[in-house]
């Protein structure tokens, strides 16, 4: 293991790229912030070049004295996360401009945030793994409260930060606990002592309090509570950035994290994952039920389908962590998508949020309508879209895995889940209109194009993505 700095050179880029535009909107002010904006994605699509650059066949490669690991699943995971960052940025312009937040510290911010998750990924010891995790979380919280004019905004950044404040000591206690009992904080020097030998109590109680701190930052059930009132508060496009980037790059460490360090106690993990499961997407399907405001809806939506992101990492094999990826990787763009159609709910001007306000879409604007019908039916796991198809591969997995049990409540909660998208589809088509929605960005209208691309032309790419996933899960049980 040894200092190749080389292995870290997207990270190296992004962060010097998000210092250098710093400085450009210290000069310029917030006027700048869309050229800013333009830069920050530029910077990530060049990020994503240098990702793919990195040769990974020969398996995992060390830097940092091992602390920072770069493999085929640390490749996937990122060009997944800066996609979908660079998609939230672009959604971002128009709603900041409209709604006087157009601060050039916006875009910067999500581009740190975007940094704090790739050294995230690549997290290969507990200290590494603390120092990403806060980079994204710092950046983040300002990003909640960015319209600190407003009492919701506010409020969602006051309480993401102390619940985040309180997953991060919950996490740093188990980390402290794991090393007193272990004797060492990088991945594969945990392996191999827990492979060795019987765990004690110690190290169960220290990997319990790191699974929470963790789980928080998934929004994993029982550590959802921020969820809700942070997705309605904050602004919308800040919440779709939430809604994405950052529970890829936070689900991407929770399974590097079990399987790496802490393969060789497998069945204990497990059960605190399928517990965290299964919780996680009976809450998202009953509690959205009641919910009349969609933001909070998407945000218990996005609860339940983390949770049927975990059922894959609860199998503990490399069927399932490939499962895993897959559902991501559809789950990325139904959810942007959904943003988008929401980002397009403003009438005379003014944003709205209540189903309600969607009633008669397909009358006054049937494209709109039938697009986000597409991303609904697929987020349900209706057949033949995209969205079948990424909980048809976790729950396989699962199956296979013997977790049987799992697999079946998983499907039964898909079905009560199903119903609330399809009362938002009967609002839209069978509801009398009440009122006619402002234009739609041209932006908007791009990410709406790709979202239903994704969902209903993604049977023709779902065995390309499959070998993608196998590849990038085969590198992380190679390691």
């Amino acid at each position: 293991m040894d200092m190749n700095a080389s292995l870290a050179l997207p990270e190296i880029w992004v962060a010097i790229a998000a210092m250098v535009l710093l400085l450009v909107g210290a000069f310029l002010g917030d006027r700048a912030m869309r050229p800013i904006g333009l830069l920050a994605m530029g910077s990530m699509v060049v990020a994503v070049i240098l990702v793919l650059s990195r040769d990974v066949a020969a398996g995992p490669q060390f830097a940092f004295s091992g602390h920072f690991v770069v493999d085929g699943f640390a490749t996937f995971s990122k060009v997944l996360t800066l996609i979908a960052a660079f998609v939230a940025i672009w959604m971002s312009f128009a709603y900041a401009e409209r709604e006087g937040m157009a601060r050039f510290e916006l875009p910067i911010l999500m581009l740190l945030a975007t940094l704090g998750m790739m050294m995230m990924i690549s997290a290969n010891d507990l200290i590494s793994l603390y120092v990403g995790l806060e980079l994204q979380s710092l950046a983040l919280y300002v990003t909640a409260a960015i319209r600190r004019d407003t009492v919701k905004s506010t409020e969602a950044g006051l309480k993401y930060f102390v619940l985040g404040a309180l997953s991060s000591g919950m996490l740093l206690y188990g980390a402290s606990m794991i090393y007193g009992f272990v004797g060492t904080v990088g991945f594969t020097g945990l392996a191999q002592a827990l492979t060795a030998g019987v765990p004690g109590i110690g190290v169960i109680i220290g990997l319990v309090f790191l699974c929470a701190g963790l789980a928080f930052k998934i929004s994993a059930v029982p550590f959802h509570m921020w969820t809700p009132d942070v997705y309605e508060g904050a602004p919308t496009p800040i919440t779709a950035f939430f809604a994405a980037a950052p529970k890829v790059a936070a689900i991407a460490l929770f399974t590097r994290v079990l399987v790496e360090a802490f393969g060789g106690i497998t069945p204990q993990w497990q059960q605190i994952v399928f517990a965290i499961s299964l919780a996680s997407m009976a809450l998202g399907a009953f509690a959205a039920l009641v919910q009349k405001n969609i933001k909070r809806l998407m945000a218990y939506s996005s609860i339940g389908n983390i949770g049927y992101a975990l059922v894959g990492l609860a199998a503990g094999t490399q069927q399932g962590v490939s499962g895993l990826l897959f559902y991501m990787a559809i789950y990325v763009p139904m959810t942007l998508g959904a943003f988008a159609v929401i980002l397009a709910m403003r009438q005379k001007g003014q944003m709205v949020e209540e189903i309600s306000d969607l009633a008669g879409l397909a009358k006054s604007q049937p494209w709109l309508a039938h697009i986000f019908a597409a991303i609904l039916f697929s987020m349900a796991g209706i057949p033949p879209l995209a969205g079948f198809f990424g909980k048809w591969m976790v729950f396989a997995a699962a199956v296979n895995s013997g977790l049987f049990v799992l697999a079946i409540l998983g499907v039964l909660t898909s079905v009560v889940s199903a119903y609330y998208y399809v009362r938002i589809v009967k609002v839209m088509y069978f509801d009398e209109p009440v009122g006619v929605f402002d234009r739609v960005d041209g932006s908007l209208k791009l990410v709406l194009a790709a979202s239903l691309a994704v969902v209903a032309i993604g049977i023709l790419f779902i065995n390309p993505l499959q070998t993608s996933t196998a590849v990038a899960a085969a590198s992380l049980f190679a390691g």
